[in-house]
């Protein structure tokens, strides 16, 4: 099994240089567009903690609702620079099994351990969240959250079955692999999404990936995601929601508060890593020729 690359210091600020090429091309196409959307997770919080980067993150991530997703996905077909990007879904991806999408930077290759084995595209990239709405029944809510568990098992079993922990895990992934088309769980997904999305809910997830908090276990408070603002992030403007403040509490409790050192580490793990020589001044000029002008 290949080893894992230790990354240098130097060598994470170049791949948050990448990451943020890739933030800047979602920016200006859902600017041009009037596409709401959030950075999210550990971007978020290192926009308001540090205005741009967590020191330590190896990792990019924004969010939509699944309306604004849909947009953005239409947007992409037109607007996206297919000369320098790729956007990663089931849908234009035919190998890719993850439940929310992501941004590719072309040019570049990345593989994380326990990936080697994948056939989807891979490279520099950041998530991008969708967020559906969760039912406000609390019997409906836990058996949909059950339902999107057994959903993301099935997409985990391409991978389940070379790397669960057991034998006899492996064995069972093995067999959901073989008997269930990963094209089964998505549309499994998208019919109760679309249940649910016919109305207003008092909390909405990504329950493909969900939130990792107890106190959020089923989701945020879709009142969150009604207004968004500026935010500064790398010396550029990105787009936050109005209530970051009550979104972070519930993430990560007292956000302002650094970790302890130890934990203070990326989580990408590469056993393949390739990037693309950036620097933070190429980024802001682009940012200012494209992305300024649809600032309001």
């Amino acid at each position: 099994m290949a080893e894992v690359i230790r990354i240098s210091d130097e060598q994470n600020r170049l791949l948050q240089l990448n990451i943020l090429e890739l933030l800047v091309e979602v920016d200006r196409i859902c600017r041009k567009n009037k596409i709401k959307y959030s950075l999210d997770g550990g971007t978020l919080l290192g926009a308001i903690r540090h205005k741009g980067f967590v020191p330590w993150d190896d990792d990019g991530d924004v969010v939509f609702t699944r309306e604004e997703y849909e947009r953005f996905y239409q947007a992409c077909k037109t607007d996206l620079n297919t000369e320098l990007f790729f956007l990663q879904d089931y849908r234009t991806d035919k190998e890719y099994r993850w439940g929310y999408a992501k941004m590719r930077l072309l040019a570049t290759e990345v593989v994380r351990k326990g990936h080697e084995n994948l056939k989807f595209k891979n490279g520099v990239c950041i998530d991008i969240f969708v967020n559906d709405n969760v039912p406000d029944n609390k019997v409906l809510r836990r058996l949909y959250y059950w339902n999107n568990v057994v959903i993301r098992k099935i997409l985990y079993s391409e991978m389940g079955r070379t790397n669960a922990d057991s034998a006899i895990l492996r064995m069972w992934y093995a067999l959901v692999y073989r008997i269930i088309p990963k094209d089964t769980a998505f549309r499994i997904r998208n019919y109760w999404a679309d249940k649910c999305n016919k109305k207003p809910t008092s909390l909405v997830s990504h329950l493909l990936f969900p939130y990792p908090k107890k106190k959020c276990r089923y989701g945020m408070p879709s009142e969150c995601f009604e207004e968004y603002i500026d935010i500064e992030f790398e010396g550029m403007l990105f787009k936050g929601f109005k209530q970051y403040d009550k979104y972070l509490k519930l993430l990560y409790g007292n956000y302002m508060e650094l970790p302890p050192i130890e934990k203070r580490k990326g989580q990408l793990n590469p056993v393949v890593f390739s990037i693309k020589d950036d620097t933070i001044e190429e980024i802001v000029e682009r940012y200012n020729a494209e992305n300024a002008k649809y600032i309001e």
